[in-house]
């Protein structure tokens, strides 16, 4: 009847085991953390309270667009960037340049902002940078602020979007 010799704590399986989960848990957390401080969601503007206040206006200027009738389609030549092309009907489209909003939901670092230059009647015509794929807001407003339309892009699927005064 001799007795079993004892080993040592670390070379029996059963603390290993128990320490796999805690473990993990740590690693995922230093994951997580790292991942977080790495990237910027940028979903929150620093200028928010003057944005809210500024719903109004951009409510009348699609009002306006309304009332004028503003409606038409904006074409992208290459989701790669190039050529940008806007055609308008409605009335009073006496505007020399039109500005272009191409804003992503999620990653504002991602909006590009261009001048849609007159190239004929009720069509404008501008550059833009390449776009992320996903989905676009554009608006289309004149540059004396009076009316705007609004529409939205699916890249790589679409390359036009219907511009409205709408929703």
């Amino acid at each position: 009847m001799y007795a079993k010799p004892l080993k040592p704590w670390y070379r029996e399986p059963w603390p290993w085991l128990l320490m796999v989960a805690p473990a993990a848990a740590v690693v995922a957390g230093a994951i997580t953390i790292a991942l977080a401080v790495e990237s910027f969601d940028g979903l929150v503007a620093e200028d928010y309270y003057k944005q809210g206040l500024a719903v109004n206006q951009r409510l009348k200027r699609a009002q306006q667009a309304e009332a004028l009738g503003i409606s038409g389609t904006l074409t992208v030549d290459s989701v790669l960037g190039g050529a940008v092309r806007a055609e308008l009907r409605g009335h009073s489209l006496d505007a020399g340049t039109l500005a272009l909003t191409l804003s992503h939901p999620t990653r504002a670092g991602l909006d590009q902002r261009a001048t849609l230059a007159a190239a004929g009647e009720a069509l404008y015509v501008g550059r833009i940078g390449a776009l992320a794929p996903g989905r676009w807001h554009v608006i289309v407003e004149d540059e004396a602020g009076q009316w705007r339309v609004r529409g939205e892009l699916q890249v790589p699927q679409a390359r036009s979007a219907t511009l409205s005064w709408g929703p």
